[in-house]
């Protein structure tokens, strides 16, 4: 395992750091969101390091590795977090132990890549990343935490949609340990395949065949610790592993049928 490092470009060189940033803290939130509480009532601030590690599925690419900073707001109407910003939507109240949450959301999603990223993408047009809105939906009970999302890319880089299901269980063990396993399933349709899993003819190489992307569901599994020095204090470590879709791993460009990722870090509270 060996940490990537980028000489400085001299095309765009800060815009290029936040974008790495952006997509590396979209891997942080489900343990940042648990970090920082559900329901606040009144504004709350949040701020940490944090250190991830996480393996694509291109061919060849190595392993990144990053340090970032952590920030968070969050008040009764909004909640900010890394790249994510969530509009809060009346609750449906079910009874004493069950409601559903609704938000309207809009991300940033760092998939893009450039020709250097790795070596099976040299020669290949740039993917951009991309803003995505929609809205979710998350029924709380007193067994499972079930959760529903669909975004589409506005920014129209590829012009993709996708929806995601979600089954998680949070447990307190004392007043300081908490932990929470989490299974997903995320299906992308066929523009957002084909545009970062796709080759275009005028890409294709002996090595490298022409390929058009169709749909396909990716399943996620990952498992949440924190623990609570106090009510300001937290360090998390959130661990994960997702099962690529046999639409994406059928394309030239992959080179694994799974990506990892281990993100740990430590989060104040004002």
């Amino acid at each position: 395992m060996r940490t990537r490092y980028h000489s400085p470009s001299p095309l765009s060189p800060a815009l290029t750091r936040i974008k790495r940033i952006g997509a590396a803290l979209a891997l942080s939130l489900p343990m940042l969101a648990a970090a920082a509480g559900e329901g606040a009532e009144t504004s709350a601030w949040g701020l940490g390091i944090g250190v991830i590690s996480a393996q694509k599925a291109y061919a060849g690419a190595d392993r990144e590795n990053r340090v970032l900073p952590v920030i968070l707001y969050e008040n009764s109407w909004v909640r900010v977090l890394g790249p994510v910003a969530e509009v809060k939507l009346p609750r449906l109240g079910i009874s004493d132990s069950q409601h559903i949450d609704f938000r309207l959301v809009a991300r940033y999603d760092g998939s893009g890549y450039e020709a250097d990223d790795a070596p099976i993408l040299g020669g290949m047009a740039k993917r951009k990343s991309g803003v995505w809105v929609g809205g979710k939906a998350t029924w709380h009970n007193e067994f499972a935490n079930l959760g529903a999302e669909w975004t589409a890319d506005v920014t129209g880089h590829s012009k993709g949609q996708r929806f995601s299901l979600s089954l998680e269980k949070n447990w307190r063990l004392g007043q300081q340990v908490m932990l929470a396993p989490r299974l997903g399933a995320t299906w992308y349709d066929k523009k957002y395949v084909d545009y970062y899993y796709g080759v275009r003819a005028g890409e294709a190489t002996p090595g490298r065949a022409a390929y058009s992307g169709k749909a396909g569901v990716n399943i996620e599994l990952s498992l949440r610790g924190t623990y609570l020095f106090d009510p300001r204090n937290s360090v998390f470590v959130d661990v994960g592993v997702t099962r690529l879709a046999t639409e994406i791993k059928a394309s030239p460009l992959a080179g694994r049928s799974t990506e990892n990722r281990v993100f740990a870090g430590y989060l104040y509270r004002f």
